[in-house]
């Protein structure tokens, strides 16, 4: 379905089609199978043979590992108000956060776009769209291939469509949400549409009820917020291939032709490996069997060809011996130095990455050697950060709605899990050294290395360390 012709149908302005088709290359670069570069033609002087390429999958790797650096199961929230905090945490463990949440890190790291969309599911709403009561807080996960901005300010999607694509009894139907200001406030406006054959046919509402995905689908809801009820999370990154285009890039949008070299590269190595096998070519005539009918050579060893027939009468050897030199060493040398290119354009650093005795080895050394990396990953963590934060607010707003007693302006405190960059057992002690000289103080001290808010920190303390205000 094309879905930036239905929003400009509809009168909506959204970012340029050819956008998505670079979206759409960049998974293929994640998935490993590029068209026209994994699968290509050659000319052996006689016809076209099709050949496969074979790659490192290194747009896959780098993606895996920057959600893992982003996002993991020991990043800590912790929020102030302790009946928000139970609710939120509950939140996200039902929707499997920790799991999803990485996840879309890493398609993130390819697509350069994610969201994520809390809403209340089995609630009931009224003829003029406003939610009477609800029952539960889910999360909704979408990709950049189904983002579609409708309007942005310095980087800032205040209005956007979503799609979920859904198989309802052999047919494909498209769900597009839209949220969207209106006086002020967020409403959230649904339609259906059948993709199957490419139809491009709306459903209209009264139709949902007898589509089992869709049947209680509202066409309009009213929020009744200023403030949106979704998510968008990109890595820190400049779009440099379209100009005010708030969607972010893949980590390795502009290292391309590193990937394409590498995977060049790799291929010849392989290559290296099964065109120099050692072949023995043998005439015809030492392929003899005795008397007792057992054969002079195995002919199931793959190791022997037999020439043509009259190969000694024209002066040719019994037995050629055909052992060609690997050029492994070269190659290798070729893998690493492009290894090492793409993690300083991806921002993971020099050395990061080594290809060794055929395959790809990652430092295990402290980052925080690597000063490169280490600033790359606080930039993508601010970016991260805020996005945590606003989730959180929504989902306690949501919870607002369901009668839950949370305040969604309560301070929080979200601690990334930095001890794979940072030598941390180094740092907590250089700390523990200010607090004794006075340069820290007690709650400072807890607050940080406890993962909680000052006010709590001077709560926790020690009867002794209790801060007199």
């Amino acid at each position: 379905m094309d879905v930036v012709k239905y929003l400009q149908r509809a009168g909506y302005t959204t970012v340029q089609k050819s956008f998505y088709a670079k979206i759409a290359e960049w998974e293929s670069w994640y998935i490993g199978n590029v068209r026209k570069f994994h699968r290509y033609r050659i000319y052996n002087g006689k016809s076209y043979v099709s050949c496969r390429r074979l790659g490192m999958g290194m747009a896959k790797k780098l993606s895996e590992d920057i959600a893992d650096l982003l996002l993991n199961e020991k990043v800590q929230i912790t929020i102030q108000d302790s009946s928000t905090h139970e609710f939120v945490t509950q939140v996200l463990n039902d929707n499997n956060f920790w799991v999803m949440g990485n996840d879309y890190q890493e398609r993130k790291a390819y697509t350069g776009t994610v969201a994520y969309i809390p809403y209340l599911d089995a609630v009931r709403v009224s003829e003029n769209g406003e939610i009477v009561d609800g029952g539960t807080v889910r999360i909704n996960y979408v990709s950049a291939e189904d983002i579609y901005p409708l309007s942005w300010s310095n980087g800032y999607i205040s209005e956007c469509a979503f799609v979920f694509y859904k198989t309802v009894e052999t047919k494909l139907y498209a769900q597009i949400q839209i949220h969207k200001l209106q006086n002020d406030q967020y409403v959230i406006e649904n339609h259906v549409v059948e993709c199957t054959n490419g139809a491009g046919r709306e459903v209209p509402s009264e139709k949902w009820k007898d589509l089992k995905d869709f049947s209680g689908l509202s066409e309009w809801v009213e929020t009744g917020a200023s403030e949106r009820q979704f998510v968008v999370d990109r890595l820190n990154i400049v779009n440099n291939y379209s100009k005010d285009n708030p969607m972010g890039i893949a980590i390795f949008a502009n290292s391309i032709d590193i990937l394409q070299g590498l995977d060049t590269i790799y291929d010849s190595y392989i290559n290296e490996f099964v065109l120099g096998k050692k072949r023995i070519f043998v005439a015809p005539e030492l392929l003899y069997t005795d008397p007792l009918g057992n054969p002079a050579f195995d002919p199931n060893d793959v190791t022997f060809y037999q020439l043509p027939e009259d190969t000694l009468k024209d002066g040719g050897k019994p037995i050629t011996e055909i052992d060609m030199n690997l050029r492994a060493d070269a190659h290798e040398k070729g893998i690493n130095d492009n290894l090492n290119f793409l993690s300083v354009k991806c921002g993971f650093g020099q050395n990061h990455y080594r290809f060794d005795n055929g395959s790809v080895q990652t430092a295990t050394q402290i980052i925080s050697e690597n000063s490169d990396m280490f600033r790359a990953l606080k930039k993508h963590e601010i970016v991260l950060q805020s996005v945590l934060e606003e989730l959180i607010r929504i989902i306690a707003r949501l919870g607002q709605k369901m009668n839950i007693p949370t305040d969604p302006d309560s301070k929080m405190v979200i601690d990334f899990d930095d001890s794979i960059i940072e030598d941390k057992q180094a740092e907590r002690s250089t700390d523990r050294t200010d607090m004794s000289m006075g340069i820290l103080r007690h709650e400072e001290y807890r607050a940080k290395w406890y993962g909680e808010t000052l006010e709590e920190a001077r709560k926790n303390l020690p009867e002794q360390n209790q801060v007199i205000e």
